[in-house]
């Protein structure tokens, strides 16, 4: 999901070494539970035991008849059997289905450091927090309401939290280390699914992942080790405002920075909202995939260059030229945020740059601000989703829902050289003729935008139907899914996926 936007600035890698041998358990079989457990569940002590609950979600042209099952997977050390971790989990599962060959999707969000509530209450699952459009004060009702567009009718849905996210918890703090990284949290989590699917029965399933955002990061790398260590298939992902390759988004010095982000800003400048918004896009995309590139890597000596990239960035963006040009035509995503519209006091959402809020420091050069997306959701979020899970799912945990843990971003270890996803994403493709992706991105979003996903998929050699993989792009921004008319069409999207269609 959704990752802290300052987690897109650090240096990052792929490989690291010395990862902790993994197993995984239930936390066990237990009597029916309470919804105030014995035992003390507060950090670091285990979750509680498994709770099962069966729910009827009444919609207007329908009725989902489905059992929640929420619990923890323990992950311990494979040489002393030594607790590591318990991996906090919702499933939903829709009733009367043939297991073998209902599809299973399993949902990770991103950060690294997000709890999985932002998928599950903004699109997913059969509950929604409602927005007002795209956005919600922290003040607001954690109250939700049935999610018409649950996947729920085509999928059963499995969220995960990762160690140290949402509910779950790190019971050895040596493990951290290991967690906290790009190849140990991705082993983790192969583990946990790997392990859900063998106590649930579920290994005949057709099964899918979902990420956002650095949970899009997941997704190919998920993939690929689950076929390669655990010995289980998956037919395809659903990346939400994915970063695909780092490489492209933290190099002060890669002008590709500059043309990927274009698009996004010029989106925001001329309002797009709607669908097919592409569509609206098309001269700005060809003059950043082109033009805009060459001038730039003229660089600041050619005069002439310099002369086109002011004015046609400026014409694109709706900045001041002026200020365009003392930036020599490279805007990047904070100076786009606060000037655009400054004379009023405000500022944008990187998140969603069509969104605006008050800046606490309006007259100063930097502004110590609060994302207006980001920042406002993670309260009504994390009060929505603990309500739910100890008043409906009958699973109460003694501590707060870390929707957003800011100490794993922190503390995260990306090793040597650069992370990348494209890899992994390539071999899967190439290894499974019937693997299928579906990248899906709002229109606004500069933290991770559109255009870089498009141009990186572009470098993927022709494998077979074209179609296996898909670009969609809707209106709104990192979580386009809080727009009414972008969760619809996603669902959409998704479900051609998930059926094969």
């Amino acid at each position: 999901m959704i990752g802290a936007a300052k987690s897109f600035a650090l240096a990052l890698a792929l490989l690291i070494s010395g990862a902790l041998p993994l197993t995984a358990q239930e936390a066990g079989k237990h009597a029916a539970p309470t919804s105030v457990p014995s035992a003390d569940t507060t950090p670091p002590h285990p979750l509680p035991p498994p709770a099962t609950t069966t729910h009827v979600l009444k919609l207007d042209d329908r009725t989902i008849n489905f059992t929640a099952k929420a619990g923890a997977i323990r992950l311990s050390d494979a040489n002393t059997g030594a607790p590591l971790a318990d991996v906090a989990y919702i499933a939903f599962l829709k009733d009367g289905e043939d297991a073998a060959k209902r599809p299973i999707t399993f949902a990770v969000n991103g950060g690294p450091g997000a709890g999985s509530a932002w998928l599950d209450l903004g699109a997913l699952g059969p509950w929604r927090l409602p927005l007002e459009d795209g956005k919600l004060p922290p003040s607001a009702s954690p109250a939700t309401v049935p999610n018409a567009e649950t996947w729920l009718d085509f999928t059963d849905l499995v969220f995960i939290d990762p160690p140290d996210t949402g509910y779950s918890r790190v019971l050895d703090k040596d493990a951290r280390k290991t967690f906290f990284s790009v190849d140990g949290d991705i082993n983790a989590l192969s583990v946990a699914i790997r392990k859900w699917l063998t106590e649930n029965h579920r290994l005949e399933s057709p099964k899918f992942i979902v990420g956002e955002s650095y949970g899009g990061f997941r997704a190919p790398k998920l993939a690929r080790r689950l076929t390669d260590a655990e010995g289980i298939g998956v037919n395809g992902i659903v990346t939400l405002s994915p970063v695909l390759d780092f490489g492209w988004f933290n190099s002060a010095n890669n002008p590709l920075t500059f043309a990927t982000h274009l698009p996004s800003m010029t989106a925001t400048a001329r309002d797009v909202t709607g669908p097919e918004p592409r569509e609206k896009l098309a001269d700005v995309e060809a003059y950043a995939a082109g033009p805009y590139i060459v001038d730039l890597l003229r660089g600041d000596s050619d005069a002439a260059a310099l002369d086109r990239i002011s004015a046609k960035v400026a014409g694109f963006t709706g900045l001041d030229p002026a200020l365009v040009r003392r930036l020599a035509g490279r805007i990047d995503t904070q100076t786009f945020a606060r000037e655009r519209d400054r004379a009023a006091g405000r500022v944008a959402s990187a998140y969603d740059a069509l969104v605006t809020g008050y800046d606490p420091e309006p007259h100063a050069a930097r502004s110590n601000y609060a994302d207006p997306v980001l920042d406002s959701l993670k309260a009504p979020l994390a009060g929505a989703i603990a309500d739910i899970t100890a008043n409906k799912l009958n699973w109460f945990v003694d501590t707060r829902y870390e929707i957003l843990n800011e100490k794993v971003n922190e503390s995260w270890d990306w090793g040597h050289g650069t992370a990348e996803a494209m890899s992994d994403l390539k071999q899967d493709l190439a290894l499974d003729p019937k693997f299928r992706v579906l990248v899906a991105h709002g229109v606004t979003d500069l933290v991770t935008p559109y255009f870089t996903s498009k141009l990186l998929l572009d470098q993927i050699a022709p494998m077979g139907e074209p179609s296996r993989v898909h670009l969609a792009v809707y209106g709104g921004g990192h979580m386009f899914y809080t727009r009414d008319a972008s969760r619809a069409a996603l669902r959409d999207d998704a479900r051609a996926l998930i059926e094969g269609k």
